[in-house]
């Protein structure tokens, strides 16, 4: 019986340890400066023949989602950030070294979350720090249900409920449409702009005039409808001046959700 109960506190003990390590980390990423992660497409054909995606078992785990048809009428920006902004976050990494900050955002109310795989790659994955706007809580990752590295997207699961998301649109968009994109380039949180689609560079990237920089990666890009079409990634050319930003489709994700 002593042995038990020696067994049960000492789990608690490590089960707070744990959370208040979360909480420092969380608090010395917030305090310090750091790196801002993106990516950068030279090439204009991506090959997706060795496409790496990880399936996990989707036991107990919800990834039922709403996908739209281009529902109600449209929205302007002021309307779709005040609808929107509270869905999209901002994600703390770390490779043990050097600290790293990029954007998710939730596709359904039980924590379902989409980002950039690049945000992830190379550094502690399950030891994310993820920051809601307007909150100074820390959230973690508990599981990743699926990434691609070729298709620069990540599908993973927060320790929180009743989220604020985004609806997934069915459709992709047309060149000329109006898009939306909310994310925290640079560390400055959750940041507005718009833009339209400037082409299709391949059958899900998007090339878009929408600003974004570091920091952005895997921040949400929207529709007039409010609902999400892509994933905002980064420029085609570094230093730019002509908005060569790009954003991946929406659909890479749709075969893993329901």
């Amino acid at each position: 019986m002593q042995i038990q109960i020696l067994i049960q506190h000492h789990q608690k003990q490590v089960k707070k340890r744990k959370i208040i390590n979360v909480i420092a980390i969380f608090l010395i990423l917030i305090a310090t400066s750091c790196a801002h992660k993106s990516g950068h497409k030279e090439r204009r054909h991506v090959s997706y023949a060795n496409s790496a995606r990880t399936q996990t078992s989707r036991t107990n785990i919800d990834t039922q989602v709403e996908i739209r048809d281009k529902k109600g009428n449209k929205m302007d920006g002021a309307e779709i950030f005040r609808k929107f902004n509270k869905a999209v976050f901002m994600v703390y990494t770390s490779d043990g070294t050097n600290t790293y900050q990029g954007s998710g955002f939730f596709i359904n109310s039980n924590g379902l979350a989409v980002s950039n795989y690049h945000v992830f790659k190379g550094t502690g994955i399950g030891a994310e720090v993820i920051k809601l706007s307007g909150s100074n809580t820390a959230y973690k990752v508990v599981e990743v249900l699926q990434k691609s590295e070729d298709e620069d997207f990540i599908l993973f699961r927060v320790n929180c409920n009743s989220t604020n998301y985004i609806p997934i649109a069915r459709n992709k968009l047309s060149i000329g449409e109006k898009v939306f994109t909310i994310g925290s380039p640079r560390g400055l949180e959750n940041t507005f702009s718009s833009g339209e689609v400037s082409q299709w560079r391949d059958k899900n990237l998007m090339q878009i005039s929408a600003l974004i920089d570091h920091g952005s990666s895997g921040g949400a890009l929207i529709n007039e409808y409010g609902e999400v079409v892509g994933i905002t990634s980064g420029t085609f050319y570094d230093g730019s001046q002509a908005n060569l930003n790009y954003a991946w489709s929406i659909d890479v994700v749709k075969p893993y959700i329901n």
